[in-house]
């Protein structure tokens, strides 16, 4: 079925196996509506995470220096600019490890140590998280997410404080009604 025959909200979809993929969002009208918002955001949160021009450029896939203040400029000044795919998902996986951070950790501070925390886990093989997301591979943001999304689900991570000092209910907690 061609996307202009399918009915309903799914009309900018394309049938994808199971999956329908909504092709209006990667139209560049759409990405030049979300990419100064984005951008801005994007500058806010690698303030917080303390990040240099380097990392920030290697998070976004390494634009040239030019290319990134201009589009550090456009943002600024409420521009119309267009970023590609790639950036915006960047950017998307970027806004996801903030707020992923942000559910797992009470302080804003200790989920930025965490960035920057070596940890023994395969996935970071000894390196803090901040060395993947730097790694300037888009896959490297996606693994952090993922990592973290499957910590805020209760994999991954040891338990805080908090959870050590659990004790599991007996039987005799347990109340049927």
């Amino acid at each position: 079925m061609l996307p202009d025959q399918i009915p309903g909200p799914y009309a900018n979809a394309i049938a994808e196996g199971p999956h329908q993929i909504d092709i209006s969002r990667f139209t560049p009208s759409n990405r030049r509506r979300l990419s100064a918002p984005a951008l801005r955001t994007f500058l806010a949160i690698a303030d917080l995470w303390g990040l240099t021009e380097e990392q920030r450029r290697l998070l976004l896939g390494y634009p040239s220096r030019s290319t990134y203040y201009n589009w550090c400029k456009q943002a600024r000044e409420h521009g119309a600019f267009t970023l590609d795919v790639d950036v915006l998902v960047r950017i998307s996986a970027v806004l996801g490890i903030h707020q992923a951070l942000g559910i797992l950790f009470a302080e804003e501070r200790l989920g930025v140590d965490w960035l920057r925390t070596p940890h023994r886990t395969t996935v970071f093989g000894g390196q803090p998280p901040l060395a993947l997301l730097t790694s300037g591979t888009q896959d490297g943001l996606l693994t952090v997410r993922r990592f973290l999304d499957g910590a805020r689900g209760g994999l991954y991570m040891p338990p805080n404080a908090i959870d050590e000092a659990f004790t599991p209910y007996d039987e005799s907690e347990i109340v049927f009604r």
